[in-house]
């Protein structure tokens, strides 16, 4: 992150999911050293308990969890806004990105995640979140 990006950032509220103990752990551990607050689950149902009490910004989601389909997890949020949802999955094609975007997924990440494209999509929901007057 260059230094005029850290001066101008302002740190979102981040739930991921994940059940991929490895790759929940970096993912939480890249965005927190951006500066945001991150909470990692690793179920559908965690996120599902965890989402309201932490209020996120931005929800980054596998696709496959052990407990359903990060497919479901949009549409069964139970929050008062909408966040600002990336689909991760390891599938890549345009029928698996159409489908997340149907789910209410505004981006569609295939695995490995670039981290640069990742981190211009968090830039995007910062952007929002003060356009929208939903900064904290």
């Amino acid at each position: 992150m260059t230094d005029r990006r850290a001066a101008e950032h302002r740190a979102l509220v981040i739930l991921v999911v994940e059940n991929h103990q490895d790759t929940r752990l970096a993912v939480v551990e890249l965005l927190s050293q951006l500066g945001h607050a991150v909470t990692g689950v690793s179920t559908l149902n965690e996120a599902l308990v965890r989402a309201p009490a932490i209020g996120p910004d931005v929800v980054i989601s596998d696709i496959g969890l052990p407990d359903g389909s990060g497919w479901e997890l949009p549409q069964r949020l139970t929050l008062p806004y909408r966040p600002f949802a990336i689909a991760m999955s390891g599938f890549g094609m345009r029928e698996d990105r159409e489908r997340s975007r149907a789910a209410g997924y505004r981006h569609h990440l295939v695995k490995p995640m670039d981290l640069e494209a990742l981190e211009a999509l968090l830039i995007e929901a910062e952007r929002e979140r003060v356009e929208h007057g939903t900064a904290r």
